[in-house]
């Protein structure tokens, strides 16, 4: 195991993940809620994700095919999902849900810890795809495995700790700031789910 490959491995992973342009989004996606209520979901958002990971650089390949899902399968509806929390984004319709609420923590529904930040804007297909190809190397060993899912961590830690800066970032912004970001950001997210759309209808063979 060459520290090379380790370096690789983690420019991989943080490329993919893309822990510095998730944290204006984690900003979007939390707008107005208390600081308590960000860290708990950052912290289920990174849990999940590093669980969700594991999963998929340990058993990925052979989970998918024990269900019947293919990866351009994944791609494409993990690229749906996405969409719909763009248009969320694009048109307000969080924040005037929880302008709607005396008490925002009665809201479950209201909660992207799991969708969509855990999945899929940080265990998405593209991380998963990678963690299987990282981990799944032609003659890797267990020790190797282990540096993989150590390095997929870090990334993650990185995402948690620029996530528990959001309102740092918040009232840099402002209202308007905030309101101006979530509104680009939607339309980024917007395509970058259709970018998955596409990934996974070229990768199912019905594209150039």
């Amino acid at each position: 195991m060459e520290p090379a490959q380790l370096i690789t491995a983690f420019v991989t992973l943080f490329v993919v993940i893309d822990p510095i342009g998730m944290a204006p989004l984690f900003v979007a996606l939390t707008q107005g809620m208390s600081a308590d209520k960000r860290r708990g979901i950052a912290l289920r958002a990174a849990v999940t994700a590093i669980a969700l990971l594991t999963v998929f650089g340990l058993f990925g390949e052979r989970l998918l095919s024990f269900v019947g899902i293919s990866m351009p399968a994944f791609r494409i509806a993990g690229g749906v999902l996405l969409f719909l929390t763009a248009l969320d984004m694009l048109f307000e319709r969080r924040t005037k849900r929880r302008q709607d609420k005396t008490h925002e923590d009665d809201d479950p529904g209201d909660d992207p810890s799991i969708f969509p930040l855990a999945v899929p804007l940080t265990a998405g297909p593209g991380a998963m795809a990678t963690m299987i190809l990282l981990a799944g190397q032609t003659g890797a060993s267990w020790s190797w495995v282990l540096a993989v899912h150590v390095v997929m961590v870090a990334v993650v830690a990185i995402c948690l700790l620029l996530w528990f800066a959001a309102g740092l970032m918040e009232r840099a912004l402002g209202p308007t700031g905030i309101n101006v970001v979530t509104r680009l950001l939607g339309m980024l997210l917007a395509a970058l789910s259709v970018q998955f759309v596409l990934d996974g209808i070229r990768g199912a063979g019905y594209g150039p």
